[in-house]
């Protein structure tokens, strides 16, 4: 099967080839961190490599499952590749191999291995790996699909008309953007089982077993809250609360302690607040959005009531892929869904389903970017159909458009 180019990624690892740095991909699992990998294999034979030099291996294959520990699998790798020369070393999901900073720090040692390397853990590169290779790596965030991506994924593995981007959005947005649910033509029931298979497995490996979780059940319940909350703020205390009011009692730092295991899984993120006039992080009324909004309408089902979380949950996603730090903007008593900025870059963006309803929810959206008394981008962002005006220096656009742009 042809593999669709993802050069938001894959410029940047090219970039790094032959480098004398660490090329860490760490997100979601079935992000499509392994066809990366596949893709990089095939840069580096571009550049008249011999396979005889390339080493790729995927530690979610039980084939490789005799490999998992550090000495073995260096045994191996010296077995395989040339004693002398340039080698090129690719590990998939490498946090599935015991002890493998180790491993990571003696090729980096010893100085002729191009080594890239793939984790589902955001603490891929804390505690002893950061200290062995610190400034000599370089870490890329692997989302899934973007709209723009999916585009491009259905125009290569289906027959759709790729140019009607209103109807290509609509299912984007109730199938979610994990590459393996657009290689086939999977009707939306089994797109959403396919995720929800994902979902389990991610609990299951990289959460529930690594963080020794005893209490499966409760865990669930708190990941199921998260998601069922994407774009409304809540604390450790209140879903606590909450469970209490179904009977189930558990204490809110563990709720935190569940709420970080999930995080540090790209299942889900936090999102603090910002006070826009103040210039400081707030402590309170956080956010959490999911690593990818399919998962939201694949274990609860599509609904209105949720359509303007998982909008917020797309919008936030995108800008995240594109590099922006964003958090949730306090102005005076009221918020700025995000501020997103990036070096010296700063955008405001309100998200809304729709503001043609009334006149009173045009002022509610446009009323907090009116209170910003400066000159950086502001957007209202809608599915209304006549979007496109500005007022006031406040852009008012489509979301599928706001997407697919090039710059900001």
């Amino acid at each position: 099967m042809s593999l669709v180019d993802r050069p938001l990624y894959l410029d940047r690892i090219a970039a790094f080839i032959d480098a004398p740095v660490v090329k860490v991909l760490t997100g979601l699992r079935r992000s499509g961190k392994s066809r990366l990998l596949e893709l990089t294999a095939g840069l580096i034979r571009d550049r008249g490599v011999p396979n005889e030099r390339i080493l790729h291996l995927n530690f979610d294959s039980l084939k490789w499952s005799h490999l998992r520990s550090a000495e073995a699998l260096d045994s191996f790798i010296t077995a395989t590749l040339p004693a002398d020369g340039r080698v090129y070393v690719l590990l998939d999901e490498i946090q599935e191999v015991d002890e493998w900073e180790r491993l990571v720090n003696s090729l980096v040692v010893g100085g002729r291995t191009d080594l890239c390397i793939t984790g589902s853990n955001s603490r891929l590169l804390s505690g002893e790996l950061a200290t062995y290779i610190a400034g000599r790596y370089v870490s890329i965030d692997v989302w899934p699909l973007s709209f723009r991506e999916y585009l491009d994924f259905t125009a290569m593995y289906s027959d759709r008309d790729t140019s009607r981007t209103d109807e290509e959005f609509a299912r984007f947005l109730r199938l979610g953007g994990f590459p393996g649910v657009h290689i086939l033509p999977f009707e939306e029931p089994d797109a959403h089982a396919l995720v929800t298979d994902i979902y389990q497995s991610t609990l299951v490996r990289d959460v529930l077993t690594r963080h020794a979780i005893r209490d499966a059940d409760m865990f669930e319940r708190v990941a199921a809250f998260a998601l069922d909350n994407v774009g409304n703020p809540f604390s450790a205390r209140r879903v606590a609360q909450y469970l209490k009011s179904q009977r189930r009692t558990v204490r809110h730092e563990t709720v935190l302690n569940y709420l970080s295991a999930l995080a540090e899984a790209f299942v889900i993120a936090r999102v603090p607040r910002y006070d826009v006039r103040g210039r400081a992080l707030l402590a309170t009324d956080e956010k959490h959005y999911a690593g990818d909004h399919g998962l939201v309408h694949a274990l609860f089902g599509y609904s209105d009531q949720r359509l303007p979380g998982v909008l917020e949950n797309i919008v936030w996603s995108e800008l995240r892929r594109r590099g922006y730090d964003v958090t949730i903007g306090k102005v005076g008593a009221t918020e700025v869904d995000f501020v997103a900025t990036r070096r010296d870059e700063i955008l405001y963006v309100q998200v809304a389903t729709t503001i043609a309803a009334s006149p009173e929810t045009r002022q509610r959206e446009y009323a907090p970017l009116e209170a910003i008394p400066d000159n950086h981008p502001k957007y209202v962002l809608t599915l209304d159909p006549l979007a496109g005006d500005q007022t006031g220096g406040i852009h008012h656009q489509r979301i599928p458009d706001f997407l697919l742009a090039d710059t900001y």
